[in-house]
C-alpha cells in the first residue's frame, strides 16, 4: 500500500487516481498509524513554503514522514514537497525545512527575468528535464529519455549542496535542479500526475519500487 498524504494541501485526488491508474493501492490518509503501515508514501504538494511546513507541524505529520524516510522506505515527493525536503527555504521569509537533503530553496531572479522580454513567473506548463543517467541507476526514471516534456508549476527552485542528489535538470532563464534523490527518496519539481504518460510512467516505476521493496 501506498499512502498519500494529506496534510490540507496538494491535490490529492488527482495524485491517488494517478497511482490507482498505474495499478497501484493508493490510500489518501492522516492518519499516523496508517503511515507506519504503508510501504511506500507519496507526499503532494503545492502553495507556499512556510504554510506546508505549518501544516504538516500543525497536524502532527512532520515526524512520521521523516521517521518513514529516515526507515528506508521509498518516498516520492512532489512539486514543493521537493523544496522542503531541503534543510531551508526563502519563501515569505527564512523557514526551515524537513532537513533531508543539505540546501536552499530560492527564487527564480537575475537576468531573465527583468525587463521587457522577461521571463514569467512562476515558470508554468510544460518544459523538458535533462537526466542525470549516473544518479538515474536503480530509480523510477532510469528509463526515461532527455528532452521529455513534464508539467511544472513553482517559482522557488532548489538549489542542493551537492551535486550527488541531482538527478534531472531544467532550462528556465537557468539551469536549475527539478529532480532529486536521496537514498530512498525521490522528487520532482513538476507534477507526474500532470504530465500525461511520461508522468505516469514515473508513478508506475515508484509503484514497481515499492513492490521490489516490500518483498
Amino acid at each position: 500500500m501506498i499512502a498519500v498524504v494529506d496534510y490540507g494541501m496538494g491535490n490529492l485526488r488527482s495524485v491517488s487516481k494517478a497511482l490507482e491508474k498505474v495499478g497501484q493501492n493508493a490510500v489518501v490518509t492522516s492518519d499516523p498509524a496508517v503511515i507506519d503501515d504503508a510501504q511506500g508514501m507519496v507526499l503532494p504538494g503545492v502553495g507556499a513554503f512556510p504554510d506546508c511546513m505549518r501544516n504538516l507541524t500543525e497536524r502532527k505529520l512532520a515526524h512520521p514522514v521523516v521517521d518513514f524516510i529516515n526507515k528506508g522506505r521509498p518516498f516520492f515527493g512532489i512539486c514543493l514537497v521537493l523544496q522542503l525536503l531541503f534543510t531551508e527555504g526563502y519563501e515569505l521569509g527564512r523557514h526551515d525545512g524537513l532537513g533531508i537533503i543539505p540546501g536552499k530553496v530560492v527564487r527564480f531572479e537575475g537576468k531573465a527575468f527583468v525587463g521587457e522580454d522577461k521571463l514569467k513567473v512562476p515558470h508554468m506548463g510544460w518544459n523538458q528535464v535533462d537526466w542525470n543517467s549516473r544518479n538515474c541507476a536503480d530509480t523510477p526514471f532510469q528509463s526515461l529519455s532527455n528532452g521529455e516534456y513534464f508539467y511544472f508549476v513553482h517559482s522557488f527552485y532548489v538549489e542542493p549542496d551537492d551535486d550527488k542528489y541531482t538527478i534531472g535538470t531544467t532550462e528556465y532563464g537557468i539551469k536549475f535542479v527539478s529532480a532529486v534523490r536521496w537514498k530512498n527518496v525521490f522528487a520532482t519539481q513538476f507534477h507526474p500526475e500532470k504530465s500525461q504518460e511520461k508522468g505516469l510512467s514515473i508513478l508506475r516505476a515508484f509503484g514497481e519500487y515499492v513492490n521490489k521493496w516490500e518483498s
